[in-house]
């Protein structure tokens, strides 16, 4: 064998050795440490698996003091699980929060093979989140823990902030979803000005063949979120960069990637043909929320576009008071482009509302 051979053996053997490194490696989360490397006294570090709605779900649950606030945060996707990446961009929450990342029935380490998806419905989602909301108050022994919700995650989130107020210090909506249809309306015009700007035929063309929004077959929906995200209209970081960091991250192992991507191409899966989830209109579902409310916002989001959620915005009746923050340089996932600023968002979150008098703001 030639000198050309023997390297490429050696290079299958590798990357075989390293698969197998990656699928046998068990998930865990390394402990909080301080700046002289030993660990810091009344940190919470942990991965566990907890049954929720009758079937087995991870949490990652991570903060420097166990007596800070929990900070439950609900992914989007659905199926879009957040756990491989959130420390790497927003880590510096654990200062001031106890974050609480849940993999979600069906995505990421709670999509094993044999998930049963029937049970994907929009109702299950809410139930869910009550419970584990519930679990956290009685572990942490907190009256109130912050509710933080990104895209598909704010539906759920501002559904259990309308439900049970009494739960949280407040609700924080993060590209937040308010009219499908009516986002889809701005967006596509946005999309329409910019492909004609570029002169993209292919893409004009692509357009074209879907129609008119809105967008009610799965399949359109995805070849059109698509382009909205080849123009800068969605997420913020690129595919490749995240998978990397999600290989990389202590709390995953290849086999939860595996089961990521599964979550994440499925999607919606059989909750997209559910009317609770076709007809979701907070605009008119959700008129008045008894909760301090942030909308966070990236000023380019043409997915849950920042016009819509202005309008929503104005309409909200919030006594416990409201507040709209925009990402001047973000898309869908301020979060991922502009972290410190978001990081620094939700301590802000925490200082106006946390220990706060329960009277309406006037």
């Amino acid at each position: 064998m030639n000198r050309i051979t023997i390297g490429i053996i050696w290079g299958v053997i590798l990357l075989a050795t390293v698969a197998l490194f990656l699928l046998a490696r068990p998930g865990s989360t390394p402990p909080i440490r301080d700046e002289k490397g030993n660990n810091l006294p009344h940190s919470v570090a942990s991965l566990e698996r907890i049954e929720i709605g009758g079937i087995d779900q991870w949490i990652l649950i991570r903060g420097q003091g166990s007596s800070n606030p929990v900070l439950l945060w609900l992914h989007g996707g659905p199926g879009a699980a957040q756990m491989p990446v959130a420390g790497y961009f927003n880590g510096e929450l654990e200062k001031d929060f106890v974050v609480v990342h849940w993999d979600q029935r069906g995505a990421g380490k709670s999509n094993r093979r044999d998930f049963d998806e029937s049970t994907l419905t929009f109702q299950q989602f809410i139930e869910d989140g009550h419970e584990l909301t519930l679990y956290l108050k009685a572990r942490f022994d907190q009256e109130k823990i912050y509710l933080v919700g990104h895209s598909w995650g704010t539906q759920v989130g501002i559904k259990l902030a309308q439900a049970y107020p009494q739960d949280y210090y407040a609700y924080v909506g993060v590209s937040q979803v308010v009219d499908p249809a009516a986002s889809q309306e701005v967006s596509h015009a946005w999309l329409l000005e910019q492909i004609k700007n570029r002169g993209n035929q292919e893409d004009l063309k692509r357009l074209e063949a879907l129609g008119s929004p809105p967008y009610t077959d799965h399949e359109e929906y995805v070849k059109y979120i698509n382009l909205v995200d080849s123009y800068g209209g969605d997420f913020d970081v690129g595919m490749t960069k995240l998978v990397w960091m999600g290989l990389r991250a202590p709390e995953y192992n290849l086999s939860d990637m595996l089961a990521w991507f599964r979550g994440a191409n499925r999607g919606s899966g059989p909750m997209w043909e559910e009317p609770a989830y076709q007809s979701y209109n907070a605009m008119k579902d959700v008129p008045q929320l008894r909760v301090p409310v942030y909308f966070f916002n990236g000023r380019n989001d043409y997915t849950t576009p920042l016009q819509v959620t202005q309008r929503y915005f104005e309409r909200l009746e919030t006594p416990m008071g409201k507040h709209l923050v925009v990402f001047d340089q973000s898309a869908h996932t301020p979060f991922l482009r502009e972290p410190e600023e978001f990081n620094q968002e939700l301590v802000r979150v925490k200082k106006e509302t946390y220990g706060k008098d329960d009277c309406p703001a006037e």
